[in-house]
């Protein structure tokens, strides 16, 4: 036997598993773990992060939900805490994205349409009543103005008696992305970089079980990258919030095990699979070999998961089910630590009731009917899964070489370089166009789409609609709120954040809690801070 076997073994703690039988549906006894060194819980984490994977603790279904005003996601929460979901995870609307309130402007049309409208502290108050927010984590999709809405959140929290040191959660917070993928971007990428180097400063101070960063390549994998230029972007993102942090006196053995990420889980199977097992494996060796990291927890690659939104069909969109699930049994053969499953219906809107119920269903059919979860790293050694994890890891090196000689020697200063000359957003569009040219060319096929396409007569399924009245009560509320507030501490406080932006000494979380519990809107907040940092525009690349 192995000194690596011996390790694992001691790790593979009997106390912590889950009460169940980990044998087949005919009865035979599994072993935990098959095939060689590394093991599961061992450097550089290939095989998974802990040694007895899944069968010490599921992943967290955690479903991404928000739509109309804060009570309507309340609700939706509810029911899916209810329905058996570990985890909330908030999906905001467009103007609340892009640091924008309600009465805007900027706003006419898209209030609650594809999220939960949150305008002040009154909202995040109704968005979580009710919820135990010292039980549950939660995580909030937001990036440019994402430091308010944490802000927000902690309010909620100690105005339910929940202390900052115990909430528990992650909140996006990954600007980079926003330049090379999704657009939703305030600020100049520099100043955007110094609020997110704050708010790694802020919870590594103040709330121990908070992720301050998640990296996320779900957003430039939807915008039409490869599956190792997901990878690729991702993980160099991550390296420059590293270097960012370092270079701000940080702790990289503190701040880097609160860094998580979030993937995307697309329809190739055994690619999807690779890119997980990569994505481990690389971030362990550059954060130990190149950024020093001593403490094992700071090299891990912790990941949520969601399944491709991009890959789902308005056409019979039942199908939706099987791709969701095909692609959920991908991020668990993977390894992902939680789960978001797409409903079959959200290529044509927001998911019913009944659609994000079976597909949070969907998630709990694989963890407890398959029998995947009962063997650590199932596919580990087989040939052309280690094959794909190498070819993976391959090709994301040749990416990150680029960045590296873009940067100097820093991949903060390559990825800097790569959105100012749009390195980033012509590798996405290339990517974008080629499958494309191959689905309309019907080289490859989408089922009910290109090929397959009888049942396309059928009945269009019932639909969430966001109407007109939603966007009217919101910016009622939101004057009410403007209306029975003080205006003297609101102004008060945000002339403090415009203070402490002017100086990169000066943390900005400190003050921007402060206005937000004096009820200042999300936008009057971000205004304080463009005062300061300016605004973006993106150079077009021809």
């Amino acid at each position: 036997m192995s000194d690596r076997s011996d390790e694992w073994r001691a790790d593979y703690d009997e106390a912590r598993l889950r009460d169940v039988p980990f044998e087949t549906m005919s009865g035979v006894p599994l072993d935990a773990v098959h095939g060689d060194a590394p093991y599961p819980g061992q450097y550089p984490f290939t095989r998974g992060l802990h040694a007895a994977g899944y069968r010490s603790r599921l992943w967290t279904m955690r479903m991404f939900a928000g739509f109309g005003t804060a009570e309507d996601t309340n609700a939706r929460f509810k029911e899916l805490l209810r329905a058996g979901g570990t985890g909330l995870s908030t999906a905001f609307d467009m103007p609340t994205l892009m640091g924008r309130d309600s009465d805007s402007p900027w706003a006419l049309g898209e209030v609650g349409r594809a999220g939960v409208a949150v305008d002040t502290l009154a909202d995040m108050e109704d968005l979580f009543a009710d919820i135990d927010l010292g039980g549950v984590s939660t995580s909030m999709t937001i990036n440019g103005p994402a430091a308010t809405l944490m802000a927000m959140y902690v309010a909620v929290g100690e105005k339910a008696g929940v202390a900052r040191a115990d909430l528990a959660g992650t909140i996006q917070n990954d600007i980079l992305k926003e330049y090379q993928a999704q657009k939703e971007y305030i600020y100049p990428p520099r100043p955007s970089m110094r609020i997110v180097t704050d708010m790694v400063k802020f919870t590594t101070a103040e709330m121990p079980k908070w992720h301050p960063v998640s990296i996320s390549g779900y957003h430039i994998r939807e915008a039409g990258s490869t599956a190792a230029q997901e990878l690729a972007f991702t993980l160099a993102n991550g390296f420059a919030y590293v270097e960012a942090a370092i270079a701000a006196g940080e702790d990289i053995n503190e701040f880097g095990r609160r860094l998580s990420f979030f993937f995307n889980s697309h329809s190739d199977f055994f690619e999807e699979i690779g890119k997980f097992r990569a994505a481990r494996r690389i971030w362990a060796r550059w954060m130990k070999e190149r950024y020093g990291a001593t403490d094992e927890r700071a090299m891990m690659c912790r990941f949520h998961t969601q399944t491709a939104g991009v890959s789902l069909t308005a056409q019979q969109p039942e199908i939706n089910i099987a791709r969701v699930a095909t692609q959920v049994l991908a991020a668990a053969l993977g390894g992902t630590q939680s789960l978001h499953s797409d409903s079959f219906d959200e290529a044509l809107a927001l998911p019913t009731d009944k659609a994000a119920r079976i597909a949070l269903r969907t998630q709990q059919l694989v963890a407890h009917e398959t029998g995947v979860v009962n063997v650590v790293d199932p596919l580990g050694g087989a040939p052309f899964v280690e094959w794909m994890t190498d070819e993976m890891e391959r090709q994301v090196e040749e990416i990150f070489a680029h960045l590296d000689e873009l940067g100097d020697g820093s991949i903060l200063e390559g990825v800097y370089a790569g959105i100012d000359n749009g390195y980033f957003v012509g590798a996405i569009a290339d990517s974008a166009y080629r499958f494309e040219r191959e689905v309309n060319a019907g080289r490859r096929i989408i089922v009910g789409v290109n090929e397959f396409t009888g049942g396309d007569e059928e009945t269009e399924p019932n639909l969430l609609r966001i109407d007109h009245a939603t966007e009217e009560y919101q910016r009622k509320r939101l004057e009410a709120v403007k209306h029975d507030r003080s205006q003297e501490a609101v102004d008060t406080t945000l002339a403090a954040i415009t203070v402490a932006a002017q100086d990169p000494t000066v943390n900005v979380m400190p003050p921007i809690i402060d206005a937000v519990k004096a009820y200042a809107t999300e936008e009057e907040i971000a205004m304080a801070m463009e005062s300061v940092f300016g605004t973006y525009v993106e150079t077009a690349i021809v």
